[in-house]
C-alpha cells in the first residue's frame, strides 16, 4: 500500500469547511443490484447443471436440459490449467474451454478495474460481505485483528496461489491435455456439484468454521484464502483505475477508511495502489466532501493555457458497463467462434456421469 501524488495536488493535511456533494451516492445500490443479479445468474446455472446430471442418473427417464457451460466459472483450476495449454500450444482446449474464457473474462477485470470481480460480481464474496454485515448486526462490531496477525495472514491466499502455480507450471501440454480427458477431468462440474449433495461431516465443519469467522471477521474468506482473489490482486496492480483523494476537498474526518472493508487506510493515501483493494467504493459512498474521493483514472493536463489537472472519474454505472461488456462480449465470441460448449456425446456422458463419485484424482 502505497501513496502517489498527482501532479498538482498538494499532500498537505487542511482542515477547511465541509463542501457537502450536489448529489447523493449510489454506487452502493447499483453494485449491490449487480451483485444480487449475478447471483440469481449462478443460481439458474446451477439449477440447469442439476437437472442436467439428474437426465443422466436416471438413464435418460427426466427431462433433459443441456449442460450450462457458464458453471465452468466455479473451475479456476480447470480455467488455469487450459490457460497453460493455450499458450502451450496455441490452441483453445476441448474440454471445459469455459472455464478458460471466463478465467481470461475475470483477469481482464481485474486489469481494467482493479479487483472489481471479487466486490462486484463473486458470489462468494457477496456471501462473505453479507455475512460481515450480519455479524455486525449480532454482534454490534467486527473484530479487527492486530497488524501482526493480519499482515502474515493475508500471505495464507498467495501461498496457495503459489502452490497451484507451481504444480499446474510444471506440467507439460501432454499431462494438461491428458489430464482433461481423464474421467476425473471430464466430470470436474459434476464432482463439485455432488461436493455439496453429499457434503461430509467434515466439509460441514469447515464451512461452519468459515461462516463463523466471516460473522467475526469481515470477509475472513477473501482477506486471508482466497488464491482467486490473491491472482486478481496481483494483476490489479496494473491497472490504472485507482481510488484517488484529492487532500484540497478532503476535510480529514476519516469516514473513507473506517468504511473500507480491507482496513486500509484511504485517509492517509492519495492513491490507492494496494492489491486488496476491491473497488467496492465504500470508501467513495462514506465521504460527504465534494470530489474529495474518486474511482478514476490518472489525472490529465487539460489543454493550454488552463495548464489545470483533472481527473477521469469512473462512475458505478461506468463500472458496471464495463463489466458487463467484458463478461458478455468475451462470452459471445467464444460462443460464435465454437470455443464455449464441451463437445462430447451424449451416450459418452450416460456412461460417466452416474458413476461420477467413483471417478477419482488422475496421478500426475
Amino acid at each position: 500500500m502505497t501513496a502517489q501524488t498527482a501532479p498538482g495536488i498538494t499532500t498537505a493535511a487542511k482542515r477547511k469547511p465541509l463542501t457537502r456533494r450536489s448529489a447523493p451516492d449510489r454506487s452502493q445500490f447499483i453494485r449491490h443490484a449487480v451483485q444480487w443479479a449475478f447471483m440469481a445468474l449462478n443460481a439458474w446455472l446451477g439449477i440447469q447443471l442439476y437437472l442436467w446430471v439428474r437426465y443422466f442418473e436416471r438413464g435418460g427417464a427426466s427431462l433433459y436440459v443441456p449442460r450450462p457451460p457458464g458453471v465452468e466459472g466455479w473451475l479456476p483450476i480447470a480455467g488455469l490449467m487450459n490457460s497453460k495449454l493455450f499458450l502451450l500450444t496455441g490452441s483453445v482446449p476441448a474440454i471445459h474451454p469455459a472455464a478458460m474464457v471466463l478465467f481470461a473474462v475475470f483477469l481482464l477485470m481485474s486489469l481494467a478495474l482493479k479487483r472489481a470481480f471479487c466486490s462486484w460480481l463473486c458470489p462468494v464474496g457477496t456471501v462473505s460481505e453479507y455475512l460481515g454485515k450480519l455479524g455486525r448486526k449480532t454482534f454490534g462490531r467486527n473484530m479487527h485483528l492486530p497488524r501482526w496477525a493480519d499482515f502474515p495472514l493475508r500471505g495464507l491466499k498467495y501461498l496457495l496461489l503459489g502452490f497451484f502455480v507451481v504444480f499446474i507450471g510444471a506440467m507439460s501440454a501432454e499431462a494438461l491435455q491428458s489430464f482433461m480427458e481423464t474421467p476425473y477431468g471430464l466430470l470436474v462440474d459434476v464432482k463439485m456439484l455432488n461436493f455439496f449433495r453429499d457434503i461430509g461431516q467434515t466439509a460441514v465443519i469447515i464451512l461452519a468454521l468459515l461462516v463463523l469467522l466471516s460473522l467475526l471477521v469481515e470477509n475472513f474468506w477473501c482477506r486471508y484464502l482466497c488464491p482467486y482473489g490473491a491472482l486478481m490482486g496481483l494483476v490489479s496492480l496494473l491497472s490504472p483505475a485507482k481510488i484517488r483523494r484529492d487532500t484540497d476537498a478532503c476535510v480529514d474526518c476519516g469516514k473513507c477508511a473506517r468504511a473500507c472493508p480491507s482496513g486500509l487506510r484511504v485517509d492517509r493515501l492519495v492513491q490507492i495502489r494496494s492489491v486488496e483493494c476491491t473497488a467496492c467504493m465504500s470508501c467513495v459512498a462514506a465521504c460527504p466532501a465534494q470530489d474529495a474521493l474518486q474511482f478514476s483514472l490518472p489525472p490529465r493536463r487539460a489543454a493550454a493555457p488552463a495548464q489545470r489537472w483533472y481527473r477521469r472519474t469512473i462512475g458505478p454505472l461506468a463500472v458496471t458497463a464495463i463489466l458487463a461488456y467484458l463478461f458478455f462480449g468475451l462470452i459471445f465470441l467464444a460462443r460464435a467462434t465454437n470455443h464455449w460448449q464441451t463437445n462430447i456425446p451424449r451416450a459418452v456422458y450416460m456412461n460417466l456421469v452416474p458413476n461420477a463419485n467413483e471417478a477419482t484424482h488422475p496421478e500426475i
